[in-house]
């Protein structure tokens, strides 16, 4: 097989392609038959022509538990949600991954990383964490995180890593930054303001009515958004934020239509679509109920057709990310975008620097590919040519969470029938808010655990999902009993 890099002549190697692998910088992360020569060798041209190549004498993919002598790599992970337990286990998965660290973890996270303590918010110690645990990779999952600046630090520390800049990081942090960077480049979204007192805002919202939006600029865990059906809910939701002193808040008309989710890698000059889904974000079943960081999610979302997925590329993201270019502060990592689909198409209600929870867990289901290439890709600019596969089959995920969440709720409830629950066909048990304490499973958050099954369609991965659900044993807590509704009618 000849493999041409554009900068870098050709080269040889001896052994044939077995199945789809993942493009990365013009050449293909292979699986390679049982005869093939054992050797590895890394081949570099420029920061865009840059491949890895491990070749032993099993196919990686095939036994996703054989690691093969290139497996030197110790990821660490930082996060302790669902989220980042759904990239540990699709990131042990890897034959380059040796190793994975997670910071600070959970229940779950432990049974497959080494968990450790660490202000993942003070860039210094993340830094200081890699070295000692000898990460060749840092995994950035939460917002909070890349707002801190830990992407910087890991920079100029000279640590790999997959997370935007602070100032990249923006996109998510500042919701005045994200609406200027959409009216910059003329995509589609709602007429906003932005206020930073109460007064103002006020007589914004009475002079233009409702249904209207009110959103905190800011950092708010997927909550700092009321939808107000009236006047005065606007004027309550504007209150309670305007309480928090320096707050400051954007308003804008509120778009009708079904909303969606959909995901692309960058690498600072490029955008690679990345998946799609849609959640469900209230509390109780037919959204009612308060708003939630999410209890539950499904991909692929039919309702984002292909026709509608790259409207939204070529009109909102790869704008967005050419514009954050041009101003001189690169975007590289996952770039979420939150569309609503209107009767002119889609338009962008946020962006969010990082993967959506729980959005992240069925994406990582479907996800055929192996995922440290693609984040690597990400952080090198060799997304070029990358080209994620995917599993022909749809994912579910449930969140189950304590009662009272997004209020005031228990902690320290033992939890019971999980191994009963992920020995089920097709499902995956993710901790959300797990702690290990005397040897079980206890409740440690608001989101506990998400129950997440693969299904060859939608109707059997929601069956499925809920079937795992069913074997788990928590008296204390409580889940959705309509994910999936929107798509199944």
């Amino acid at each position: 097989m000849r493999i041409r890099f554009a900068d870098a002549g050709d080269y040889e190697i001896n052994a044939r392609e077995t199945s789809p692998g993942v493009l990365l910088g013009g050449c293909r992360n292979l699986d390679f038959p049982e005869d093939a020569t054992r050797w590895m060798g890394i081949i570099a041209g420029d920061a865009r022509s840059r491949g890895r190549w491990t070749f032993g004498a099993a196919s990686p993919r095939a036994d996703a538990g054989a690691k093969t002598e290139a497996a030197m790599t110790t990821v660490l992970v930082l996060g302790g949600g669902g989220r980042e337990h759904a990239l540990c286990w699709k990131l042990a998965q890897d034959p380059e991954v040796s190793r994975i660290v997670c910071a600070p973890g959970n229940g779950g996270i432990a049974q497959l990383a080494d968990c450790v303590a660490c202000d993942i918010e003070d860039p210094a110690a993340v830094v200081a964490l890699a070295r000692r645990e000898g990460s060749g990779f840092v995994v950035i999952g939460p917002e909070a995180p890349l707002a801190a600046g830990v992407a910087d630090a890991l920079a100029e520390a000279g640590i790999a890593h997959f997370g935007p800049s602070r100032a990249a990081a923006m996109l998510e942090a500042s919701k005045t930054f994200a609406k200027e960077i959409a009216d910059a480049v003329g995509a589609p979204t709602a007429r906003w303001r932005r206020f930073e007192a109460l007064a103002p805002a006020r007589d914004y919202v009475e002079a233009e009515g409702a249904p209207i939006v009110v959103k905190a600029d800011g950092l708010a865990a997927g909550k700092g958004v009321t939808v107000a059906e009236t006047v005065d809910a606007a004027i309550s939701a504007l209150e309670a934020m305007f309480a928090t002193p320096g707050a400051a808040v954007v308003v804008e008309a509120c778009m009708t239509g079904p909303e969606a989710s959909l995901f692309a890698l960058c690498d600072g000059a490029v955008a690679v679509e990345f998946g799609w889904a849609q959640d469900h974000k209230r509390a109780f079943d037919g959204d009612a109920g308060p708003n939630t960081g999410g209890m539950g999610a499904y991909s692929p979302a039919p309702v984002l057709t292909e026709a509608l997925r790259e409207a939204a590329m070529a009109r909102i993201v790869r704008p967005a990310v050419a514009e954050m270019a041009r101003r001189g502060t690169p975007y590289r990592g996952v770039l979420y975008a939150g569309l609503m689909l209107t009767a002119e198409g889609p338009k962008l209600v946020e962006f969010n620097a990082r993967f959506g929870d729980p959005e992240c867990q069925a994406l990582m289901m479907r996800l055929a590919s192996p995922l440290l290439p693609l984040l690597r890709a990400c952080a090198e600019g060799a997304l070029a040519c990358a080209a994620p596969q995917w599993r022909e089959a749809a994912a579910a995920t449930v969140v189950m969470a304590a009662k009272g969440y997004p209020g005031p709720y228990a902690r320290g409830e033992r939890i019971g029938g999980l191994e009963a629950a992920a020995g089920l066909p097709g499902v995956q048990v993710f901790h959300a808010g797990t702690a290990a304490r005397d040897g079980a499973i206890v409740s440690n958050g608001g989101r506990v655990l998400n129950v997440c099954a693969l299904g060859a369609d939608l109707p059997e991965a929601v069956s499925r999902a809920y079937a795992g659900v069913g074997a788990v044993d928590w008296p204390g807590g409580f889940h959705r009993r309509d994910i999936g509704v929107r798509a199944l009618g």
